[in-house]
């Protein structure tokens, strides 16, 4: 098949070449230029606008960094939403506002373009190696028409609704408790420590009794063995609380576990953590915190 691919950061760019290995042919786009050489040493084609990697494309696939990507993007001078035809499905991998998502899924239906939110859960090394898993909402159709482009890059692909704005509701959810899980994991290891514990040695201890969990061990290993490149930094998953915290008060919940998580990702970005490693700046400031309490 034919794809545009427009954002081509860690995430999309490993996304890419996975698409490009399983044999299709990508149309590219970013704002960025340098960041499209290594796939169009794959063979890749270079879009110079948003509007012309949708063009012959069977399906576009957007993994843009944030709202304000999506609204210039999309909605811009050349945006993508001018240059879509009914004939194309729109594939919205990204981690956006449920409201955004609400606005595209009408802009969409307006046009009478396809459209499908499939948001992916993985870091950009999981990316790499097609081991993402992707949450997919929209018509069942569409979401059919989807799926071999989404499983090239994925381990498995869940369904949650028809309705996209679901998919990216889920996405802002699952973050949330990667975010929690990582402060209970910094704040356990700091006890540890208080306790003569090795840290590693208390997470293999409790994960073994508790959970057998790989994605507990993979974190772990990134706060305990910091990696020279960032995955995902301290400011996206300050983005994605915010999201989630939007998110869940217009539904009319607060939640004070994200209240309290919003509150210490404020304060590692006053501290000059925002561009640190989102696992890694977390445990750096539940460090911080109880250095602070024992002073």
């Amino acid at each position: 098949m034919r794809i545009g691919f427009l954002g081509l950061g860690k995430m999309g760019a490993a996304m890419a070449h996975r698409l490009i290995a399983a044999g299709h042919e990508l149309s590219v786009w970013n704002r960025t230029e340098g960041r499209t050489e290594p796939l169009l040493r794959e063979g890749a084609i270079a879009a110079a606008t948003p509007a012309e990697a949708e063009l012959g494309a069977d399906a576009v696939i957007t993994m843009l960094f944030d709202d304000h990507a999506h609204e210039e993007v999309l909605f811009g001078s050349n945006g993508l939403m001018d240059a879509l035809t009914p004939s194309t499905l729109h594939i919205a991998c990204s981690t956006i506002s449920v409201a955004l998502s609400e606005r595209l899924t009408r802009e969409h239906a307006r046009c009478g373009i396809p459209f499908i939110a499939a948001p992916v859960f993985g870091r950009p090394s999981v990316a790499e190696a097609g081991k993402l898993w992707i949450v997919a909402a929209g018509p069942q159709e569409h979401v059919e028409r989807a799926r071999p482009l989404l499983e090239p890059m994925s381990r498995g692909i869940s369904v949650v609704g028809t309705e996209p704005r679901q998919a990216h509701a889920l996405k802002l959810g699952g973050n949330f408790l990667i975010s929690a899980m990582i402060h209970s994991l910094g704040e356990s290891f700091v006890y540890a420590q208080s306790q003569g514990i090795d840290p590693q040695v208390f997470l293999d201890a409790v994960n073994s009794a508790l959970f057998q969990s790989p994605f507990y061990a993979s974190y772990a290993n990134v706060m305990l063995h910091p990696p020279e490149t960032p995955g995902a930094t301290i400011d996206l998953g300050a983005k994605d609380l915010r999201l989630f915290r939007e998110a869940a008060a217009s539904g009319g919940t607060r939640l004070s576990l994200a209240d309290n998580l919003a509150q210490i990702f404020d304060e590692a970005k006053r501290q000059g953590l925002g561009s640190t490693d989102w696992a890694v700046g977390q445990y750096e400031m539940a460090q911080r915190r109880a250095q602070s309490h024992r002073s």
